[in-house]
């Protein structure tokens, strides 16, 4: 059994996910950070089962396999409860990938594609610490060296982890990445399009 969503009004939510494949909408694993005003960061994960096989590279890269997802639910099955928290909150990717595969995954399992707020934490970070330009780059891995970050690579729930922690950074550095705080204005609510 699924541990609940975490339940309340964030500041934002970093999203991550995980795919099977080299298909976008074969998501196996998403994971969420949910930042409340106060900076504290409650996770959350869950697998999926992604209803398509396994390429051996993502197997390796993240360590989540078949087996692993034995049992899980599907995309179509955690998706509505998910958008419910999701379409309160606005949201944070580490690039546009977690995004696409949300899209991808709705549009393979004939869910109507949600139309999100979401923000890139890549972008927030090149306006906070633009001398890793060419220098490791903007990436989780470089972030995490450059930031003295702690968390394990390619683990949805410690990838959005890590997103939010460069988010909270940057905006304790850079007056270029407090755009950010018009996330806590929360001025949307959106319906899902059953």
């Amino acid at each position: 059994m699924r541990n609940p969503l975490p339940d309340g009004d964030y500041r934002f939510v970093a999203l991550d996910v995980e795919t099977a494949c080299g298909d976008s909408a074969s998501i196996c694993q998403i994971g969420l950070a949910c930042v409340d005003a106060q900076d504290k960061i409650c996770t959350w994960s869950t697998y999926v089962d992604p209803l398509m096989a396994f390429a051996p590279f993502n197997t390796e890269l993240h360590g989540i396999s078949a087996r692993t997802v034995t049992g899980a639910p599907s995309f179509a099955q955690v998706w509505p409860e998910l958008f419910v928290l999701l379409s309160k909150q606005p949201l944070v990717q580490h690039s546009r990938f977690d995004e696409k595969a949300i899209d991808a995954a709705c549009a393979a399992q004939k869910l109507t594609a949600p139309n999100l707020v979401w923000y890139n934490s890549v972008t927030i970070a090149r306006a906070a610490w633009p001398e890793l330009k060419g220098n490791g780059g903007h990436g989780l891995a470089s972030l995490k060296r450059y930031l003295d970050l702690e968390f394990q690579h390619h683990d949805a729930e410690e990838d959005a982890r890590a997103a939010a922690m460069v988010v909270i950074r940057a905006e304790a550095v850079s007056p270029k990445a407090r755009a950010i705080e018009a996330l806590s204005a929360k001025p949307f609510q959106l319906s899902w399009p059953f």
